[in-house]
């Protein structure tokens, strides 16, 4: 299973899996915020240390990602400031390599790290039309970088003296000869060897906020001079010294897109701190619920939590998200690096990852909550490793773009021309079964079917003369076509790595959570799927049953599948909640356990989310009240 889930590529994800379960990174009791904080700082050196080459680090998008898969659950903070060191800022330098040749060391030794500064306070999803100015002087050779107003104050970045002196990429409105030329990249300093604000850079701390413990600020630039050197150049967009401009893209919004062009891999990023993240909750949730005993259902016996089919289905269910999440995520990644080779595949794999992060960054939400529930109170502890990266996962829902707004785009565009729904198969469902991956595959894609059918309707009969209004009748089923996208493509990528493993076991235990993945959707949407004839009222009333019974078969293997998450023991039994003496191990925290009262089957008994992370709604039983 570790194998189906982390391929044959043992350099790609073993150095980290090991760095980060040695003692430099165990969890520290009491830190405050800004404690937190400047430790992340110190951590990264530790990163920076096991890399033999940063600059080929950073163009390796499978290493880039797979770093971030293995930091989350041991420093929250320290996923986010590598991300913008590594990805943002040195990434960019990198990637734009027209023009003088640029020294790194300070950068790839870590003597100054790297902060990106994009986002603006009055432009924050709109970030295509801030306001910062980089003024051209060719006479002097040298940029005035300038925030002409309190809403183009860069919102959020990294930038204060916590973790030493530090440099940024940062955004601004090229200007030459008058002419706005769009947005583009400008190395600057933001801080001297000591760490205090350069001249003209001013850095306001921000109020703590409830994700990950990192140094955020509002920073703003006034009348800064930067020299020539300074702007990054690639073919998107030149300047020479004497200050002509030369351009091989004609649109300044596909510039700025270049510009920030590392933002997709940002998203990557963002993706695969949830996966990890969401992966060690659950193996810590999922050893819990087999070490820790309850009442049965007979007067003064015991069982493990995990023999409730109440405890144990939430979790199975999540399982089978996460093993599906991490097979996308994959297929992200790869189609990312292979898209390269034209425009079209380049934009094809930016809506790829779009649509990814937007549906792996919610799942893990769902997931890790699920798993804090059925740790009781001990789940409340940070120790213990779910509630502090729960908080933390809030940040990748909003990071590298807001999951929503990057969703309507893909929703947009798929509307627009860039998909087409897979044809309707001719066999008739009653020739078919549950128990067929190809049928549940092709009802994935009837689900689809049917929502890019109502967006394409709605938008069609929307008002005329007002865009707004007609794409404000279409956004929602358009919106639940990208999910119904997201949920097919997962199913899909969970079923091939179930067909390319080569344990016989490993082949069984995957094709039944792709089968319990697949039952969980397509229960919700049974309603629609019965109503256009794709299933019949028979196998509406079998979907619980088979569901169940999936769940039956994957119940004794759950251990097992959780081990396949690689979670290095060293981290997973510092947790207080996974040692053999219970609450006794918060004894090394110098502070005692709390509880919240109630007995351990309180805590899982009554459980509402039986029915998967999809929600208990009218639409969930559609198809059982359009069957009596």
């Amino acid at each position: 299973m570790t194998r189906a889930l982390f391929g044959d590529r043992p350099e790609v994800h073993e150095p980290w899996r090991k760095l980060f379960s040695t003692e430099p990174f165990r969890f520290r009791e009491g830190l405050s915020p800004s404690g937190r904080a400047a430790l992340s700082y110190e951590r990264l050196r530790l990163i920076n240390d096991a890399l033999d080459s940063p600059e080929d680090f950073v163009t390796d998008v499978e290493r880039l990602t797979a770093l971030h898969e293995w930091v989350g659950p041991v420093d929250a903070g320290l996923g986010t400031v590598a991300s913008i060191h590594y990805n943002l800022f040195l990434g960019s330098l990198v990637d734009h390599a027209a023009g003088p040749e640029r020294d790194l060391r300070e950068f790839t030794e870590l003597r100054r790290t790297g902060t990106f500064l994009c986002t603006e306070s009055g432009h924050g999803n709109s970030a295509a039309q801030l306001e910062t100015t980089a003024t051209y002087d060719p006479a002097a050779r040298a940029f005035t970088l300038h925030t002409p107003s309190a809403a183009a104050r860069k919102f959020m970045p990294n930038t204060s003296p916590t973790g030493g002196p530090k440099s940024t990429v940062v955004a601004a409105r090229l200007i030459v000869d008058g002419k706005d030329r769009g947005v583009f990249l400008f190395l600057a300093e933001l801080s001297d060897a000591s760490g205090r604000p350069v001249p003209g850079v001013g850095i306001r701390r921000l109020p703590q906020t409830a994700t990950a413990s990192v140094d955020h600020c509002v920073t703003s630039f006034d009348r800064v001079r930067l020299p020539h050197t300074a702007l990054l150049q690639s073919a998107h967009g030149q300047l020479t010294p004497e200050g002509v401009f030369t351009s091989s893209v004609g649109s300044p919004r596909k510039r700025f897109l270049h510009s920030i062009g590392r933002v997709t891999a940002g998203k990557l990023c963002m993706s695969a701190y949830s996966l990890g993240v969401t992966r060690h909750a659950l193996a810590v949730a999922v050893r819990h619920a087999h070490t820790r005993r309850t009442s049965g259902v007979s007067a003064g016996g015991s069982v493990p939590l995990f023999a409730h089919r109440s405890h144990h289905t939430p979790l199975l269910d999540a399982i089978a998200t996460t093993y599906a999440a991490t097979f996308l995520h994959r297929a992200a990644v790869r189609r990312w690096a292979m898209s390269s080779e034209s425009e079209s595949e380049r934009e094809n794999g930016e809506r790829f990852a779009a649509v990814a992060k937007g549906w792996i960054t919610w799942r893990a939400r769902a997931v890790m909550t699920e798993c804090r529930e059925r740790c009781g109170a001990q789940g409340l502890f940070l120790a213990n490793g779910i509630a502090g990266q729960l908080a933390a996962n809030e940040g990748t829902i909003t990071a590298e773009g807001d999951n929503l707004v990057i969703w309507v785009k893909a929703a947009g565009e798929m509307l627009l021309g860039h998909f087409t729904p897979k044809a309707s198969r001719e066999t008739s469902p009653e020739a078919r079964d549950l128990g067929d991956p190809e049928f549940l595959q092709d009802l994935l894609s009837d689900i689809e079917r049917v929502w890019h059918g109502r967006a394409r309707t709605r938008l069609r009969g929307g008002p005329a003369g007002n865009p707004l209004n007609r794409w404000n009748a279409a956004v929602t089923p358009a919106l639940e076509l990208v999910d119904a996208y997201a949920h097919r493509q997962a199913a899909q990528a969970l079923l091939d790595a179930a067909d390319e493993a080569t344990h016989p076991e490993a082949q069984r235990q995957l094709r039944l959570l792709h089968r319990l993945f697949a039952l969980r959707r397509i229960a919700a949407h049974s309603g629609d799927l019965l109503a256009d004839g794709y299933l019949t009222s028979t196998q509406v009333r079998q979907l619980p049953d088979a569901a169940e019974d999936a769940v039956a078969e994957l119940a004794p293997h759950a251990l097992t599948l959780t081990k396949g998450f690689a979670v290095a023991d060293e981290i997973l039994l510092d947790h207080p909640i996974s040692r053999p003496d219970g609450f006794d191990g918060f004894d090394r925290f110098d502070g005692e356990a709390g509880h919240d009262g109630r007995d351990d089957h309180e805590s899982h008994e009554g459980h509402a989310g039986v029915g998967g992370f999809e929600g208990i709604g009218v639409r969930d039983r559609a198809g059982d009240l359009l069957t009596r």
